[in-house]
C-alpha cells in the first residue's frame, strides 16, 4: 500500500511562534494563581463531587435569595468570590481540555503519518539489501530490533502514541 499523508496540516515558524507566545501569555497570566497540591494534599481536600455541588448551588441560591436564613458565620463575601473564580477555573479548564484533546488528536495523526513512511522505507530498505545494495542490510538489521518477530503484517502495524 502506497503512502499517503493522512494529516497535512503542518505548522509554519510564524505560527509556531504564536502559539509559544501565547502559551508563555497564559503561563504567565495564571502563574500566580496555580496551586500545587502533593498526593496526600489531593486526597485530603479531593474533587467536590456532582452531589456536593449541588449542595453548594443550593446554599448559594437560598443566600443570594433569602440572606437572612444564612450562617453569620460564613464569609459570604469570600464565599462568592471562591464560587466565581470555580466556575471561572470549569469554563477555562473545559477550553484547554478541548484544545488538548484536538492537539492530541492532531499529533496522533503526525504520528500515523510518520510511522507509515518510516514502515515504506523500511519496506525499501529490505528490498535493496535483497538486490545486495552497499549500505541497505545494516540499515535493515537495525530497524528489525523494533519488530517483535519476523516480518510485519501489512495491515495490522499501528503506532502507539
Amino acid at each position: 500500500m502506497a503512502f499517503t499523508n493522512f494529516d497535512s496540516r503542518h505548522f509554519s515558524v510564524i505560527e509556531k511562534a504564536a502559539v509559544d507566545a501565547a502559551l508563555a501569555s497564559l503561563e504567565l497570566a495564571v502563574s500566580s494563581k496555580l496551586a500545587n497540591l502533593s498526593p496526600a494534599e489531593r486526597q485530603q481536600y479531593g474533587s467536590v463531587n456532582e452531589q456536593n455541588k449541588l449542595i453548594i448551588n443550593k446554599v448559594k441560591g437560598f443566600h443570594d435569595t433569602q440572606p437572612a436564613l444564612s450562617s453569620p458565620d460564613v464569609d459570604w463575601a469570600e464565599f462568592n468570590n471562591d464560587f466565581d473564580t470555580r466556575e471561572y477555573l470549569q469554563s477555562a479548564v473545559l477550553r484547554l481540555q478541548s484544545l488538548i484533546d484536538g492537539l492530541g488528536n492532531a499529533k496522533i495523526l503526525h504520528d500515523y503519518d510518520n510511522y507509515q513512511a518510516a514502515l515504506t522505507d523500511y519496506d525499501f530498505a529490505k528490498y535493496k539489501a535483497s538486490t545486495s545494495a552497499v549500505g541497505f542490510q545494516t540499515k535493515v538489521t537495525e530497524i528489525a530490533q523494533f519488530f517483535n518477530s519476523g516480518p510485519r503484517p501489512a495491515s495490522s502495524d499501528t503506532p502507539t502514541p
